[in-house]
């Protein structure tokens, strides 16, 4: 019986029968790396990288998309390669310059690496490891003129609390959002959320003189709609999000939402514990932050 088990860019299947199935395995199992997780570190230290090996059985075929997403020189993928022939399982790459080659392929009689093989693996090993140490140093001159010109980077800071009451004064005194951010060093999205409840859809006191606000459809990160489908919504909520069309993009996906300006805000503060805090991960804080320039880009309605 097939089995799977994927593990962020690698899986492990293994064709035909099995006499004697392993009472653990199931026929199809998945298993995420953590993206928090560094590249620096030893592939066989990897968590789900060592359960993907633990999982396998003699006979196994381990899969990879492309093998310098696990190994990051000639050091580590030659220790990968000996603990795949110790276990008896094959190894597929399926893009990158390992995509044609049989990297456990062995002498039938000696049991040793064939030297065609060793050699061509060594010399792209080194190869890749080259261009990852050249855009390392490019990444790095690239920092540097930037501090020389006085650009840091990251995400600007939030309004300080003892500046919250300065910013919300100036404000309704007639301070732009962008004035303020540019006054205080932070973004518009930050001025925008100490002031939130001082912008126009929140302050209109009679709600027949308002205007409606009408749907507007903004692209959520995928990350963000599998964080906020698990969290506690109204029904407004609830309903946006199940109304949303998914769009494919690559590995992930994107939930194209299509409701009034009022909603994606409140979506944006229910999924306020990705930005730093509860166990959130770069990616996590990431898609956030790509949703809040989405929603604070949101002009207010007028009558």
């Amino acid at each position: 019986m097939p089995r799977t088990a994927r593990i962020g860019a690698a899986k492990a299947q293994q064709p035909g029968r099995q006499p004697e199935p392993h009472p653990d395995h199931h026929r199809d199992t998945q298993r995420e790396e953590d993206p928090g997780t560094s590249s620096r570190l030893h592939p066989l230290q990897r968590p789900k990288f060592r359960a993907l090996l633990d999982y396998a059985r003699p006979g196994d075929t381990v899969h990879i998309s492309e093998m310098f997403r696990l190994v990051r020189g000639t050091g580590h993928l030659l220790d990968v390669l000996d603990v795949l022939h110790r276990d008896r399982l094959a190894l597929r790459i399926h893009d990158g310059a390992f995509s044609a080659m049989d990297l456990t392929a062995r002498h039938p009689r000696t049991g040793e690496p064939l030297s065609t093989v060793k050699f061509v693996v060594q010399t792209l090993a080194a190869a890749g490891e080259l261009q990852r140490d050249l855009q390392r140093e490019l990444t790095y001159d690239g920092l540097r003129a930037a501090e020389t010109k006085g650009n840091k980077g990251g995400r600007r800071p939030a309004v300080a609390a003892d500046e919250t009451g300065a910013v919300r004064t100036a404000y309704l005194e007639g301070r732009s959002i962008a004035a303020l951010a540019r006054d205080h060093g932070v973004s518009r999205g930050a001025i925008r959320t100490a002031v939130a409840d001082l912008l126009p859809e929140h302050t209109a006191a009679d709600p027949d003189a308002c205007a409606r606000e009408l749907p507007v459809t903004l692209d959520m990160p995928g990350k963000v709609a599998d964080f906020l489908r698990a969290a506690e919504l109204d029904d407004i909520e609830r309903a946006a999000l199940d109304q949303g069309v998914t769009v494919r993009r690559g590995l992930g996906y994107t939930l194209r939402v299509s409701a009034v300006p009022g909603v994606h805000r409140q979506l944006l503060d229910r999924c306020q514990p990705l930005d730093g805090g509860h166990g959130a991960v770069p990616a996590q804080r990431k898609a956030r932050r790509e949703y809040e320039n989405r929603v604070s880009a949101l002009a207010p309605t007028g009558p």
